[in-house]
């Protein structure tokens, strides 16, 4: 709770002249002048991170408090990987899932016209990435400059996981077009957005089990090279050596991108 404080108050501390502005309740056509959270608006898109929903209320000419959230989830089953003339590889099942929500403010330096700036903060995040597959009998994979090839008897399995959410409370920063409470007093509107997340580097797991050989003699007899992967040591060395190397791939993505377009529609509540 303490580091969703923080990141509220980083966001609105820049802001606090323009939210303690006064604005006359009368003045201006539409809802231009009107005081604060006289109206509501909805929104209905899509995004990189699957579908987007918004809901957003005015504070005063400059501002409005949005909320916002992303929901996607796509799995694939026995996607076969790897291997030559389809009789080898792995048999893949993954989940790709999206579930996000956040709040930002909108800040418009000129109230009638629709380009704003947008920080925000994102409050939940469970964006991640998994995958298991059984790997063929005298398949191969290399982990830790060592390969391994999956046992006949009991053939290597793996279990991965990408976690997009290291940091499960995370600072935003948005651009866009598009009021979704017009102040020329329109209804609809079609908000654009364009920015970043910083989550952080994601975050690797990766699991293997069943009997690899290091001797590409030994995979259907179960030679003396076989071990057991999920228990021997350097087995053990060596995919965490592997998973080290990705991890390191991974370090220079720190934030995840925000692509969204939706349609909005606004209307008064007081």
């Amino acid at each position: 709770m303490n580091r969703i404080a923080l990141i509220l108050s980083l966001v609105l501390l820049p802001f606090v002249p323009a939210l303690s502005a006064q604005v006359s309740p009368t003045r201006g056509r539409g809802s231009e002048g009107t005081t604060a959270f006289t109206h509501l608006a909805l929104s209905g898109g899509i995004s990189m991170e699957g579908i987007n929903l918004q809901a957003a209320t005015n504070i005063n000419r400059y501002l409005n408090i949005r909320g916002v959230g992303n929901v996607f989830s796509y799995s694939v089953n026995n996607v076969k990987v790897g291997g030559s003339g389809g009789s080898n590889g792995a048999n893949v099942s993954g989940n790709l899932k999206f579930a996000s929500a956040g709040a930002s403010l909108d800040y418009y330096p000129f109230p009638k016209h629709g380009f704003r700036l947008s920080p925000g903060a994102i409050l939940y995040n469970q964006n991640k990435i998994t995958a298991s597959g059984a790997m063929a009998a005298g398949n191969s994979i290399s982990l830790g400059g060592v390969k391994y090839y999956s046992e006949q008897a009991t053939p290597m399995a793996l279990d991965a996981s990408l976690g997009l959410n290291t940091r499960q409370q995370a600072f935003s920063m948005t651009t866009g077009w598009g009021n979704m409470i017009s102040r020329k007093g329109g209804h609809w509107s079609f908000p654009f957005e364009l920015g970043a997340i910083f989550t952080g580097v994601p975050t690797l797991g990766m699991t293997i089990s069943g009997s690899g050989c290091t001797n590409s003699a030994d995979w259907s007899t179960n030679g003396a090279s076989c071990v057991n992967m999920a228990t021997n040591s350097v087995a053990q060395s060596n995919i965490n050596a592997q998973i080290a190397k990705y991890q390191n791939d991974l370090n220079p993505l720190q934030v995840c991108p925000i692509i969204s377009f939706g349609v909005g529609y606004n209307f008064r509540i007081r």
